[in-house]
């Protein structure tokens, strides 16, 4: 439920071929729905929603034309950037399940302003908001109770697999596992950006944390 899967609309895979390789290997794994993720934000990546509902038709014919037993389906990524609040005041979002998951990233340089305020006005439209891979923020490392925080208001977290296998550092691998232990896990998702990135996501099967991912209340089998 968090990967960059449509070609050549963000930092995620270029081509068709590029994502044929990923969907193979995603199928492969045994996984039978693919919720794939591209980014939305004004100054970087500003896709629109129709757009990418047509990309996800596009997506899906190369998956079954090549046989692959996979449903595509299109969320978003959305930056928490001063252009949300219009987006979200539109009610023009890309959401995941009957929830209405809603999965949204934070800027990477210095923690945010007016999270609460945001994760209020999602849930009071009805949203269920997702923060993507909260354990790589590296303004979280020395204090994680804002991340505690966040969680007790409602706010889902959505883990990068991949963190679990050192594959963004050793900081972000050792905040991963403290969100495990916490129980802070809500969703597990490859974030998968392209073919080179499935070698380290394939470490996880053999990693000593993959029983405990196991043991978490996920909600990834709930979307199927």
């Amino acid at each position: 439920m968090h990967s960059h899967l449509i070609p050549d609309v963000d930092d995620g895979v270029n081509t068709t071929d590029q994502a044929l390789v990923c969907l193979k290997q995603l199928a492969d794994w045994g996984i039978k729905k693919v919720i794939t993720t591209p980014h939305i934000s004004r100054d970087w990546y500003p896709n629109e929603s129709a757009q990418l509902r047509a990309e996800q038709i596009t997506l899906q014919a190369l998956a079954t034309d090549n046989g692959l037993q996979l449903t595509v389906e299109i969320a978003a990524e959305y930056l928490l950037d001063e252009f949300f609040p219009a987006l979200l005041e539109a009610d023009d979002l890309l959401t995941f399940g009957s929830a209405k998951y809603l999965l949204f990233e934070l800027g990477w340089a210095a923690a945010p302003h007016q999270v609460d305020d945001i994760i209020f006005r999602l849930q009071t439209r009805g949203y269920t908001p997702v923060l993507a891979h909260p354990e790589r923020y590296s303004y979280y490392y020395d204090d994680p109770s804002p991340l505690e925080h966040l969680h007790e208001m409602g706010c889902l977290f959505q883990l990068n697999w991949a963190s679990l296998t050192g594959r963004y550092g050793d900081r972000a691998q050792a905040q991963a596992r403290l969100m495990l232990k916490k129980g802070w896990v809500d969703f597990v998702g490859s974030d998968l950006h392209r073919p080179n990135d499935l070698t380290a996501l394939s470490a996880l099967f053999s990693s000593t944390d993959y029983d405990l991912l196991r043991k978490q209340p996920l909600l990834n089998e709930s979307l199927l």
